[in-house]
């Protein structure tokens, strides 16, 4: 089918991926007012078959904004047209509704740039004037999708011969499914009886396959990342002061397509140092642009805005680091930033068929390259990941439909690893879907949690969850083929299903030690806190559990104090007298050694006596119930939503209260052998302090403490400043954490059927 020209008429239906909208927002003219000092902060939503696709950045109290901004949308359905609507954001309020419209991709013309002119309107009130809005949009075939048009076309050609001029009038048609179609026309008379004799079923068979195995390469690409853009963010300097005490509370928000990044709030300042590093990762290969805005962090009330700047990635050079500074753009002041580009990482998307491990000469390679001799060598690359998706058995049905309520869903698998995310294939109307898919990831930090999403593809509406499991690198058995029972959002309790996954981990022990002590990557993905009473109580209760062993602690040595039982007593001033006497600092790690080294004998020998936390799991699954009634009521933003300022305040102290019982426990599970990796790597560390104590005198090791911090910045000036001790705490789990990545047994009464293991 030559899609290239001037016919716009007859776009074939159902062809996901054939077009790409490239849609450039221009500007909006004359919008209408929505706040009270006569203005409007508009941005603008473009959405498809339901779904927002882009989201445009805010220009504040402007009612002709302009924008310059580009989308890249690839199109299903050509029919299908692109809803544009445009809000004023109002911060902590509902956002208000300015007015929409819709283009239709039918009256485009294929391959032209058409400048275009819509104007609002609201169904509500039809006959007021609420501005424009103009685009730039070029409406084209894919270029990957024209080169497997054209082998299609090529392979035909030379399978005519032996299909006697069959195919000479037919069409093609592409499914999401991978699948190829013919349609045909009635003229052929007894064609039908043709195409599905046996003679031609083994040539139609393989025909379908390799166009399939082609189309599904495109399904890869179109989610695989073609490099990684580090941002350190340095510093600001001279910015704008936004507060009566003529200084600012500076934060950031980085953009990049649909990742979004916000550093740290830097308080009372005017010249910020912030030292964080995000990395975004980069699909298209002439680059892309980063949006980045400076605002200023005011309590109870709307963040004022100091600036903006963008980041040109197609103008920097690849594989070096470039030192910015960005003025800032409507506003004062400049950004320091250091950009650095570099090709992808080894993340793969392929069939069983295609196995790294099971290559011998492959598997060789990934094991020399993580073995104790390259452990200096690229310290970012601490192992690799391979993940199968294998299959799923009795999901929940997501969809019911028809006359009799037949119940079926449309899954399809999101597989993640911190900010890496990559997607399965979607099978249709299946509770038992097989995806057979092979994924693979670089590990950057061993302590990673692998999360395997289920959900139900609806064409409507965003996705439904169907269930998750969470599975924490470390716990991973090599090779071992397992069937994970789906978890519900809150990773607290058993939903309808599970999941069959096979994953292997290779990983260098001595790089992962090493990165341990380096901050934790990011997410980009992060929910945002919000006012929750069973949150609040859960993290009130924590926080008392970690003092009430405190008080236990202090009420115990009372006890000893106050003779209440004479031998313990007696003992406990005999030990007193003893390390008092003798006492060494070196003693200090030695006695955090001692008790490690109980625990793990304690486990060992089958003594350790320890309850499962019920307490939280419970308190887990009352936050799941509040969070469902939440999610019900999320579009109506009542009176509680209004009381900004206290609920901002609350959420301070619900955050505040579980950082401190957070930290609390995971102390306690580094001496709980919770991860075993990280209590080993505690005894070496105890191990090391305490030879260095024993033979170094406390003087020098300050000495060298001291002009290491005062030199640091002289040596390196743009090095992230860190803390050891708070990012090793921060690999070991709390509580809740023990609780979400606990694997749930499968139940044999509701187990379903086994099958026969069909070979790949």
């Amino acid at each position: 089918t030559n899609l290239v020209g001037t016919s716009n008429a007859d776009f074939p239906t159902g062809d996901p991926g054939m077009y790409q909208l490239d849609v450039t927002l221009r500007r909006g003219q004359n919008l209408a007012a929505r706040d009270r000092g006569g203005t409007s902060d508009p941005y603008v939503k473009f959405k498809l078959g339901g779904k927002e696709v882009f989201r445009s950045k805010t220009i504040h109290k402007n009612l002709n904004p302009v924008w310059e901004e580009k989308a890249c949308i690839p199109i299903d359905n050509p029919r299908e047209p692109l809803y544009i609507k445009v809000f004023d954001y109002d911060f902590g309020l509902q956002d208000d509704f300015i007015g929409s419209a819709f283009l239709d991709l039918t009256s485009l013309e294929l391959n032209r740039q058409t400048d275009v002119t819509l104007s609002l309107k609201d169904p509500h009130y039809p006959d007021h004037d609420l501005g424009s809005i103009l685009l730039s949009v070029l409406l084209a075939p894919r270029e990957e999708q024209r080169e497997v048009t054209m082998l299609m076309r090529k392979s035909w050609k030379r399978s005519s011969k032996v299909t006697s001029g069959m195919w000479s009038s037919g069409f093609f048609f592409f499914y999401k499914n991978c699948d190829v179609l013919p349609y045909m026309p009635s003229r052929t008379g007894n064609l039908w009886h043709r195409i599905y004799s046996p003679s031609n079923c083994v040539l139609m068979t393989l025909f379908f396959q390799t166009q399939s195995l082609r189309l599904s390469d495109l399904h890869r690409k179109s989610q695989l990342w073609r490099g990684i853009v580090s941002v350190t963010l340095i510093e600001g300097r001279e910015l704008k002061a936004m507060d009566a005490n003529g200084l600012s509370d500076p934060y950031v928000k980085f953009r990049l397509g649909h990742q979004k990044y916000k550093s740290k709030i830097v308080p009372k300042t005017l010249n910020p140092q912030w030292r964080e590093q995000f990395d975004f990762h980069l699909y298209e290969e002439r680059g892309g642009i980063i949006d980045i805005t400076v605002w200023d962090k005011d309590a109870g009330k709307k963040d004022d805005f100091i600036g903006r700047c963008q980041v040109d990635l197609s103008t920097l050079s690849k594989e070096q680091t470039h030192k910015l500074e960005k003025p800032l753009e409507e506003g004062e002041g400049c950004l320091v930033l250091l950009v650095t580009l570099t090709a992808s990482a080894a993340v793969t998307i392929s069939d069983l068929s295609v196995n790294s491990l099971e290559d011998q000469k492959e598997r060789e390679e990934i094991l020399k390259r993580y073995s104790p001799m390259t452990m200096f060598h690229n310290m970012k690359d601490v192992g690799f990941l391979q993940v199968k998706v294998i299959r799923a058995e009795a999901l929940m049905a997501a969809d019911v439909t028809g006359k009799d309520s037949f119940s079926k869903s449309d899954p399809f698998c999101v597989v993640e690893l911190n900010n890496d995310r990559l997607l399965t294939h979607t099978v249709y109307k299946n509770l038992n879907p097989e995806w057979n898919k092979i994924f693979t990831f670089n590990i950057k930090d061993i302590h990673s949690v692998l999360e395997v999403t289920v959900y139900d593809e609806d064409r409507d509406r965003s996705a439904d969850f169907l269930g998750k499991v969470a599975i924490p690198l470390l716990s991973i058995q090599n090779g071992e083929q397992k069937a994970y029972v789906l978890k519900n959002k809150q990773l607290t309790g058993p939903t309808k299903g599970v999941i069959y996954l096979e994953i292997d981990v290779i990983f260098n022990a001595v790089k992962a030690s090493i990165r341990t002590l380096m901050p934790k990557e990011q997410k980009y993905i992060e929910e945002e806190n919000r006012l929750s009473k069973q949150l609040l109580l859960r993290n009130f209760i924590r926080m008392k559990r970690c003092v009430m062993v405190l008080i236990n602690a202090a009420y115990y040595i009372s006890s000893c104090f106050d003779w209440d039982s004479p031998p313990r007593s007696l003992a406990a001033f005999l030990l007193f007298l003893f390390v008092v006497w003798n006492f060494e600092l070196y003693m200090i790690p030695l006695a955090l050694l001692l008790l490690l080294a109980w625990n793990y004998f304690l486990i060992v020998s089958g003594k350790d006596n320890r309850q499962h936390d019920t307490v939280v799991e419970d308190m887990l699954e009352d936050e799941e119930e509040e969070d469902d009634r939440d999610d019900k009521d999320s579009e109506k933003k009542g009176f509680m939503n209004r009381l900004y300022a206290i609920q901002e305040v609350c959420v301070s102290v619900q955050n505040i209260l579980d950082e401190v019982a957070s930290f609390g426990e995971r102390i306690k599970n580094t001496f709980n052998w919770t991860v075993p990796f990280l209590s080993w790597l505690a005894i070496v560390a105890l191990s090391v302090f305490t030879v260095i104590l024993y033979f170094i005198p406390l003087r020098y090791i300050v000495l060298v403490w001291g002009i290491n911090k005062f030199t640091k910045k002289l040596r390196s000036p743009y090095a992230i400043d860190n803390n050891e001790l708070l990012d090793f705490l921060s690999r070991v789990p709390s509580d809740v954490q023990v609780v979400q990545y606990h694997e749930l047994k499968q139940d044999p009464s509701h187990s379903p059927s086994k099958r026969k293991k069909n070979n790949p």
